[in-house]
């Protein structure tokens, strides 16, 4: 008896482990597939942007990286839609940060 309660208990170790070494596969798929798109992605910046304007761009992504991710997209997004002259320079890049932070509300709190 004890024999088939080490068998069910071997069994058990048995799908545990397959299903760890399940995820850790689905897991590095996962990086795999963002390592792609980062890289697919970046790909894209180099045709719009010159070298100037990437240099802001990195410089925004050391200070604000959310931000920067979002200024990202928003550029790729104007130029699939034709919306931007392409290659962006850095004085344009400029620009649409202005127009991008005047979205942005400003807080201001006054004391009395």
């Amino acid at each position: 008896m004890s024999y088939e309660i080490d068998d069910s208990e071997l069994e058990a170790i048995r799908k545990k482990r397959l299903a760890e070494m399940q995820a850790s596969t689905t897991d590095e798929e996962q990086t795999e597939k963002i390592r792609q798109a980062e890289a697919q992605k970046q790909a894209v910046l180099r045709k719009i942007l010159t070298v100037e304007a990437r240099q802001r761009i990195n410089n925004i992504k050391m200070v604000r990286p959310e931000f920067a991710e979002q200024l990202e997209m928003q550029l790729i997004q104007l130029a699939q839609t034709g919306r931007i002259k392409l290659p962006l320079d850095d004085n344009q890049l400029k620009e649409v940060l202005k127009h991008m932070q005047g979205q942005r509300k400003d807080i201001k709190i006054r004391r009395k």
